[in-house]
């Protein structure tokens, strides 16, 4: 039997063992021919692109009901070596440590918070980055009506101002009143001059609006020198008081595919060409936020799951018909678009490497709401065939 292995169960391995998957069907080739494993340190699928949401009970979908109708493995382990040499994948199982063989490998580990290193920051900030850590923040939010209402304690601090930052920044003063927490503040901060600083201008200027409609303070250009329990210092000596800070900062490859003997840009990622081939690395496919595709025009593909879906679906097909020996496919992206929500007061929405802005406010809302809740889930009908859709090798058009 030959073995195709995917590292990751976010949305660029979901959508890689899909892919395979769905080629495999498609020419009539069984499991006990060519086996799917997906390695996963946990059961679930996680959206994470909702956590910064106030209810993410539903942002994680269990990978079993979604692998299992399709025949793929999954084994729950965490990844401890890549070894592109022997074709190996070592994992840490709850009872033991194994290796694995490969014959066609997709990597799609996807990333990690890039946290500043300042003093404290580790130790007294919250996170969205992860399901559970947005969980735990979620947790805390709601025992803040318990305590004293003494400065800062109904003060919520961010720290980072790029789009995770804005979404949760904007979600903040309604949740805190939906919990009773009266005369809150929300203080977003950055390094950067501007909110929202990849956006261009036309878009900042959107975002200001509805910041300021929804009463964010907004604090640029500073310096955080450390973070303790009750809040933050600047370098200039300046205390901030809050209860609850949220780090909210870049992302970079998860540090795991440093250890592949190939090129890696500036936020960790691997090079890969059209077909999802990791440059360099013989029978390795990766897709996702660990990988940098060109786009052409001299752009790459970003850390969002609107070209990491893309990406696997072609890394999971292209495995297989490399594999095979049949021919590859090559991925041909075209449109690049945002929507960023902005809370009560609506959602904003651009299009090209420009971000120009073509349209803004509540009717973008629902635009948005349908891209998290529906657009990207993977089917939970149990339908094989609906489930290997899923992974069929296409770019899927901007919504309407």
């Amino acid at each position: 039997m030959r073995s195709i292995i995917v590292v990751g169960g976010g949305f660029a391995g979901l959508a890689s063992a899909l892919g395979a998957a769905r080629k495999l069907d498609g020419l009539g080739v069984s499991s006990n021919e060519v086996s799917i494993t997906l390695i996963n340190s946990d059961t679930w699928h996680r959206i994470r692109v909702r956590n910064y949401e106030p209810d993410i009970t539903n942002a994680r979908v269990s990978l079993s009901e979604i692998l299992s109708p399709v025949g793929i493995k999954l084994t729950v382990g965490m990844v401890r070596e890549i070894n592109v040499k022997s074709h190996t994948v070592t994992i840490q199982t709850e009872t033991e440590t194994k290796k694995l063989s490969y014959d066609r490998l997709i990597l799609a580990l996807g990333s990690v918070l890039n946290r500043p290193q300042i003093p404290g920051l580790m130790e007294n900030t919250f996170s969205i980055d992860t399901w559970d850590e947005a969980a735990t923040f979620s947790k805390h939010l709601c025992g803040l009506k318990n305590i004293s209402k003494t400065t800062g304690n109904s003060t919520v601090l961010i720290v980072g101002a790029g789009l995770t930052g804005i979404e949760l920044a904007c979600e903040m003063p309604e949740r805190l009143k939906a919990l009773g927490i009266e005369n809150s503040r929300v203080i977003l901060t950055d390094r950067n001059a501007h909110v929202g600083s990849v956006m261009g201008k036309e878009a900042q200027s959107v975002i200001l609006e509805a910041l300021t409609f929804l009463g964010i303070e907004r604090l640029n250009n500073i310096i955080i020198s450390s973070v303790d329990a009750k809040g933050i210092v600047l370098s200039n000596g300046t205390r901030i008081d809050a209860k609850t800070v949220v780090c909210t900062t870049s992302l970079h490859a998860n540090p795991l595919v440093l250890s592949l003997p190939v090129a890696h840009d500036n936020l960790g990622r691997v090079f890969v060409n059209e077909k999802m081939e990791v440059y360099g690395c013989e029978d390795v496919f990766a897709a996702g936020d660990i990988a940098a595709a060109p786009l052409g025009d001299g752009h790459y593909t970003v850390m969002s799951c609107q070209h990491a879906r893309p990406m696997g679906r072609f890394a999971g097909h292209n495995a297989v018909s490399n594999l095979l020996g049949h021919e590859m496919l090559t991925m041909k992206i075209e449109n690049y678009v945002t929507c960023l929500d902005l809370g009560p007061w609506g959602a904003l929405r651009t299009k090209g490497w420009d971000r120009q802005v073509t349209a803004s406010g509540p009717d973008v809302k629902a635009i948005k709401r349908d891209i998290n809740c529906n657009r990207i889930y993977p089917p939970q009908t149990g339908n094989r065939h609906e489930i290997l859709e899923f992974g069929s090798p296409v770019i899927q058009p901007p919504p309407r």
